[in-house]
């Protein structure tokens, strides 16, 4: 079915948000895919690309929905492993294990015939068949020595199933032999095999990770890698008075420093040199008002010319008599 160029371009814009979005979140891929499905809910490509966002989010009967109707619309029967797989995660194990022997298996290339096993091995497990789970497993393509896209995901489970039964030894071996054809890292092989060798990675990064004594090397946490936080010093004088909350809170024009104050030896400077005129005729006038003696200098005065005047009363007195 062809669209609108526009809305082919709006609906290409949202398939790639899914598929960008699939593996790193899974709920914002699955929104994308809600958008693209109500734009074009009768293009194939675009019901496949809806369930397989429902089926990363783990709604497995949406998802399964959606991939029916994508095999209505193809008729191929590329979907049917991922649509057994559904029904494994509905809590429907038997029905999966059914479609295991269904005819349109036969119809799957190789890679949908190694998915197909691993369904069927993995509904297997779900019935609580551990052991027939390990012979589901044994094939062809499992002893292969040749690396194909599936290898390593099919030796990654041949190896966790051996270890569900308790071969731990064959286990490990298999382990190894998926990290060897797990060129992009699709399995954590490593993690598995390292465990049962009982190998223990630290993470230096993670706050969780524990107390790290005994583990050889400086491995430092990211507290201890952190240098701590230094306060700022704050202007403390030792075994001085406690300043006053008011004179904190005096805005800083009327703060007086100790350099500004007066020394209280030194006497205080006099009003007329604090109040000199600036002009000179300011200057004339002061001079003018300035009084010729305070009154200590007049008794002073008075009291020297006291005698003079009794000594010349005395001589009138005598020319006269």
């Amino acid at each position: 079915m062809s669209l609108p160029k526009t809305l082919a371009e709006d609906v290409a814009r949202n398939l790639v948000m899914v598929a960008k979005l699939l593996d790193e979140d899974p709920e914002r891929a699955y929104e994308y895919s809600r958008i693209a499905l109500r734009l074009a809910s009768r293009v194939a490509a675009v019901r496949e690309a809806a369930g397989f966002a429902a089926y990363g989010a783990g709604k497995y009967a949406e998802a399964l929905a959606e991939f029916r109707a994508a095999r209505r619309m193809t008729g191929s029967a590329e979907l049917w492993p991922v649509m057994a797989d559904c029904e494994r995660g509905m809590g429907r194990p038997e029905r999966a294990l059914a479609m295991a022997g269904e005819p349109e298996v036969q119809k799957l290339d190789k890679a949908g015939q190694v998915e197909m096993r691993l369904v069927a091995a993995g509904a297997r497990r779900d019935m609580g068949q551990t052991e027939a789970a390990v012979v589901t497993l044994q094939s062809p393509e499992l002893a292969s020595h040749s690396v194909q896209p599936w290898t390593a995901r099919l030796r990654y489970a041949y190896a966790d199933a051996l270890l569900a039964v308790g071969r731990e030894a064959d286990a490990r071996d298999w382990f190894a032999r998926a990290l060897e054809a797990d060129q992009a890292g699709a399995t954590d092989a490593s993690d598995r095999l390292a465990e049962l060798d009982g190998v223990e990675f630290l993470d230096a990064f993670d706050p969780e990770a524990g107390d790290t004594e005994g583990v050889e090397g400086d491995v430092l946490s990211p507290e201890a890698e952190e240098p701590a936080a230094v306060e700022p010093e704050a202007d403390v004088v030792e075994d001085g008075p406690v300043a006053d909350e008011s004179e904190v809170d005096r805005p800083e024009a009327d703060v007086v420093s100790e350099a500004d104050e007066p020394e209280a030896d030194q006497p205080a400077a006099d009003d007329s040199e604090v109040d000199a005129p600036e002009s000179e005729s300011e200057a004339d006038e002061s001079e003018t008002d300035v009084p010729a003696a305070d009154g200590a200098d007049a008794g002073q005065a008075a009291e020297a010319s006291a005698p003079e005047d009794k000594e010349a009363s005395d001589r009138t007195g005598g020319q006269q008599g």
